[in-house]
């Protein structure tokens, strides 16, 4: 084995490459942050609903439309990003962003309003989203589902700070000058930060990793949609992002009708679910890091499988039942949106990681739309979410099946 110094020059904020490199997280961390903020919505639609007079139904439009656009732009934008380059790739979607929330404090119809925010700002967040991912994965190649998981942190816990924020200024000066505010923001952060959002040269290491004297190279598959490991990845990510997404979407109104739970509580409770599945993401990185994907998959199904059957027998007043089994939903989606980055990195040939995760990432665009329309649906035709539960048990029964069976890659390695 021999011991090269790839990075004794190579420098990252006037740090050594290895430990600078260690900056580029919370930087990525804070961007996803700012993109993340499409997620507190909600505290946009009642002053809008109020002052617009419009529906519930009405106000949802502008952000259902956004992860539409947001999840159809992420390939799109995986494709451009080899030759428009990661800062000013990243510089054009926090541009959009900002734009898009500008655009909105000045407009005075729902429509209007779907265009801005829903189209505008959900293209900024689809165009901006893989950068950091990409560039962390790139300079940690030691450690990429580490990395990536804990990047990818802002974009979980970004509810937590943004919501609070929003309403802050909502109950200060008004929604259309909060909009207006928080556009002006984002875009001088991302901005600020595109800058850094750099590259490391092709195949760089950090210092002292040792290798055989004749490179062992991992041989990928040549076309991402030709490979069994695509679609194994595909359907689990479908699967474990329908199921999450679904619980978040459901997760007060089933405190208040199945546990029967004061609606504040039942509120209150979501930043507890958000705070698991941010931590959820650091740790599952690391898990893919450390052991085979497929693995690691059917850990994360097993735990929705013991909250699937906690809700299904839950009863009134069972507050714990409730919280545990929602914490390991919430737990779950934060899994998947780290191990869905990590396994493609480790699948896949990493220089063109941007674009094959543009294509799985649709996975989480389909599992977004299917799971709330199927819900409502249960919900509808049943009276009760019970039944819910039982189809997210199937599903996760087929998800171990799925990963046991093709979230696999070959591990034939050829020399150079």
């Amino acid at each position: 084995m021999d011991v090269i110094d790839r990075d004794s020059e190579l420098t990252v904020f006037g740090l050594p490459a290895e430990q600078g490199r260690w900056l580029l997280i919370p930087l990525g961390m804070t961007i996803l942050l700012c993109l993340g903020s499409v997620y507190s919505w909600s505290i946009f639609r009642k002053p809008l609903e109020n002052e617009l007079n419009i529906s519930a139904t009405e106000s949802l439009l502008p952000y259902t439309v956004a992860l539409v656009f947001y999840a159809a732009l992420m390939p799109i934008a995986g494709c451009c990003i080899p030759r428009i380059g990661t800062r000013i790739m990243t510089a054009i979607g926090g541009i959009v962003v900002g734009l898009g929330y500008i655009l909105s404090s000045f407009t005075t119809h729902i429509g209007m309003i779907v265009l801005t925010y829903g189209v505008i700002a959900g293209t900024g967040v689809g165009i901006a989203y893989g950068v950091p991912m990409a560039v962390v994965a790139r300079w940690f190649p030691d450690k990429k589902g580490l990395a990536v998981g804990l990047t990818i942190i802002g974009f979980g816990l970004s509810p937590l700070i943004a919501a609070p924020v929003a309403n802050y200024l909502i109950g200060r000066y008004s929604v259309r000058l909060t909009l207006r505010i928080l556009g002006i923001t984002f875009t001088a952060i991302i901005l600020g930060i595109a800058i850094a959002m750099k590259l490391p040269p092709q195949d760089w290491c950090p210092r002292r990793i040792a290798v055989p004297v004749s490179t062992i190279i991992p041989s990928y598959p040549t076309h991402l949609l030709r490979s069994q490991s695509f679609y194994g990845l595909w359907v689990c990510y479908a699967i474990g992002t329908l199921i999450g997404l679904s619980a978040i979407g459901i997760s007060s109104p089933v405190g208040e009708e199945m546990i029967d739970i004061n609606p504040r509580l039942a509120a209150s409770s979501v930043s507890l679910f958000a705070l698991f599945n941010g931590v959820s993401r650091p740790l599952f990185g690391w898990l893919s890091d450390r052991f085979k994907p497929h693995y690691v998959a059917i850990l994360s199904y097993t735990l929705i499988l013991i909250a699937c059957v906690l809700m299904a027998n839950a009863q009134k007043g069972q507050i714990a039942t409730y919280v545990i089994a929602f914490c390991l939903f919430w737990f779950c989606l934060g899994g998947w949106l780290a191990m869905a980055p990590a396994i493609t990195l480790r699948f896949f040939n990493p220089d063109r990681y941007v674009q094959n995760y543009g294509i799985v990432f649709t996975a989480y665009g389909t599992g977004a739309l299917i799971g709330t329309l199927v819900t409502g649906r249960i919900r509808d035709w049943f009276g009760t979410y019970v039944y819910v539960f039982y189809l997210m048990a199937l599903l996760a029964i087929i998800g171990i099946v799925v990963a046991n069976l093709m979230l696999k890659r070959s591990d034939r390695l050829y020399s150079q």
